[in-house]
């Protein structure tokens, strides 16, 4: 097939790509990940670039919006290379680097510190200081029975060891002068020896603990006998550019004949490029990381194991495991030992997965005598509710508004990104916080939030979330496609053009609240309680970790509750994965937590649509829910 050269400005980077290819794909060769909200089928309109010159076949407009026709802009994802071509990608077209809770020491809750003081300090993996006999001529027994039988008076029987081990076994022993280190790993009743080292080996022994998000990716690296957080490292998912949520992503693996291996290649990839990075900064080597605890979502520790969620998205929406066998380092190809242990929590439901099990532990809700919320929002919002005595979870879609996406000038939580919004009541002008505190790229979920509260606050908008049009401000203006108001002006702008909320976005955003309110209340009205009821609110994830929690309560996103009652918990998904990763009992916990929550179908029924459509107001249809809004 012939190969044909694509220029990408301003980087000046250039690739050859086989003719056909489209320029979506083209700049992800390049190294430059643009934004694709919906996998490249054209109907989010985000990865739009200007073609400067060359050959380019068009594969129709797709969602593209008259602002960027007019501009001369095309999508990536439609347009296909055929010939030698030159592009310009706009500054917010390119998914820049986000901002991304590690679970850094500075991080550590005490929620979570709180949660690991509950559980014995024991770690699944152990390791073992062996002296054996020099054989003889009389006292001759094989070099692996030897072995095994000083195991076995460390208290360790049937211990499975892998061919690759007994291989090297001979030399290991005599190189150690017949004192070896054995590295094990003991779990359901399972013993598998995981290394063996020639001398007693004094290094201390490494784990990665893991977060595997459908927007980005957290590697902790662990030293497992004393439990410090050694190093962190965290990225956006590379899945990213087969689309932002995981329906997207669930149909690019069950519709294209390679789907399923780009996206376990992508997130496996995303995975070791952090591993990497640690083992080199922190001058190990792969061997000495013996195991891995990994924390996702249904869709995403599916596509990492390579197993088609097709049926996740399919009704009666059934995954195709729950519980998930151990797998070796070598099994995946990650960045560790290849017979060390990687272990995945188990998911609860389709759409309640290991990384809220996870969370769940890192809170120590499960322990709690009183009633507790625990929340993690993002493209999809997960919540669990309950105590020591009962945990009833669901999961609710509340779209991509939240990631930025669905929104004119959205954007992720990345720098450039408006977080806070403060707008003057008299003169309407708008004072803005980006994230890195530089130019305004756009406008991420906490600052839509802000945004929403401020312009109610204002008299800008309505309860139902349309514009007054009274309002005296040449910020608020009509355009040929919607009602809009200028947060940033073009000069104050990274892009060189306004940044705008329509009013279009503002429904899109009620909508969104509307959803994670509507799943509590009808979490609440299955266990007869009302919001009141709730002792403590459990905020998970690095969205609900930049949350105002005042402006929230205002749009109705969350309950109307005391703010003394509302703790940020930051990345509970790897906090979780730390504390069993340390606590072999806690390991435990979290699958007994897992079997033991009451998962609630929100289709089944009319009691959460009825809510939803209550919800679809600032606060609410029923302002009792909101009093101190009211007040």
């Amino acid at each position: 097939m012939a190969k044909h050269t694509v220029r990408f400005l301003p980087n000046d980077i250039t690739v050859d790509v086989d003719r056909g290819t489209t320029l979506l794909e083209a700049a992800s060769s390049a190294g430059i990940e643009l934004k694709s909200t919906c996998g490249g089928d054209g109907s989010c309109g985000r990865c739009t670039v200007l073609i400067k010159d060359g050959l380019v076949e068009s594969l129709g407009q797709g969602n593209l919006s008259k602002r960027s026709k007019d501009q001369g802009l095309s999508l990536a994802c439609k347009s296909a290379v055929a010939g030698n071509t030159t592009v310009v990608v706009p500054k917010d077209s390119i998914l820049q680097s986000h901002q991304i809770l590690l679970d850094e020491k500075n991080l550590l809750s005490e929620v979570s510190i709180d949660a690991l003081r509950n559980y014995k300090k024991d770690s699944f993996i152990k390791r073992y200081y062996l002296t054996l006999e020099e054989p003889t001529l009389t006292e001759n027994a094989p070099d692996l029975a030897r072995l095994m039988a000083e195991l076995r008076k460390n208290g360790v029987n049937n211990a499975h060891i892998a061919l690759e081990n007994v291989k090297n076994l001979a030399s290991v022993l005599r190189d150690g002068n017949w004192r070896v280190t054995v590295t094990t790993s003991d779990l359901h009743d399972f013993i598998s020896i995981i290394s063996i080292e020639a001398g007693h080996v004094t290094k201390p022994l490494y784990g990665f603990a893991i977060d595997i998000g459908t927007t980005t990716v957290v590697v902790n690296l662990v030293e497992i006998e004393t439990g410090q957080i050694i190093d962190s490292q965290g990225t956006y998912n590379k899945q990213a550019r087969y689309g932002d949520d995981v329906i997207t992503r669930i149909v690019h693996a069950s519709d294209y004949d390679i789907g399923l291996s780009e996206l376990q290649q992508a997130v496996v990839s995303t995975v070791n490029e952090l591993a990497n990075k640690l083992v080199v900064k922190n001058q190990l080597v792969p061997e000495d990381i013996k195991a891995a605890i990994v924390a996702g979502n249904t869709t995403m520790t599916q596509l990492f194991l390579g197993i088609n969620p097709k049926y996740i998205r399919l009704e009666p929406y059934i995954s195709t495991i729950a519980q998930v066998p151990l797998v070796k380092g070598s099994e995946l190809g990650l960045v560790m030992h290849p017979e060390g242990i990687i272990y995945n929590f188990a998911a609860v439901a389709s759409y309640v997965g290991g990384d809220i099990v996870s969370g769940v532990l890192a809170t120590n809700m499960a322990k709690e005598e009183s009633i507790v919320l625990f929340i993690d929002i993002g493209t999809n919002g997960e919540m669990v509710l309950g105590n020591q005595d009962w945990l009833v979870t669901c999961a609710c879609s509340a779209g991509p508004a939240f990631e930025g996406g669905g929104i004119t000038h959205g954007t992720r939580a990345m720098t450039g990104a408006i977080e806070r919004v403060f707008i003057d009541s008299q003169s309407y002008e708008v004072k803005f916080k980006t994230i890195g505190s530089g130019k305004p790229i756009g406008i991420c979920g906490s600052g839509l939030i802000d945004g929403l509260a401020k312009l109610r606050n204002a008299g800008i908008i309505d309860r139902s979330g349309k514009f007054n049009q009274s309002v005296q401000t040449t910020r608020l203006r009509r355009t040929e496609e919607d009602w809009e108001f200028v947060l940033a002006w073009a000069h104050e702008s990274e892009l060189e053009k306004d940044i705008v909320l329509t009013e279009s976005d503002i429904k899109n955003i009620i909508r969104a609240k509307g959803a994670i309110y509507s799943a509590i209340r009808t979490m609440l009205k299955m266990m007869e309680l009302d919001g009141f009821a709730i002792d403590k609110i459990v905020i998970a994830g690095g969205f609900g970790n930049y949350l105002n929690i005042g402006d929230s309560i205002q749009i109705g996103l969350l309950p109307d509750l005391p703010i003394e009652k509302y703790i940020f918990l930051g990345n509970s998904s790897v906090k979780g994965s730390r504390i069993a990763l340390l606590s072999k009992e806690a390991l435990l916990e979290a699958e007994e937590i897992g079997r033991k929550m009451t998962y609630l179908e929100l289709s089944v029924g009319n009691t959460f649509m009825d809510e939803f459509v209550s919800a679809l107001f600032l606060p609410h249809t029923d302002l009792s829910q909101f009093p101190s809004v009211t007040q």
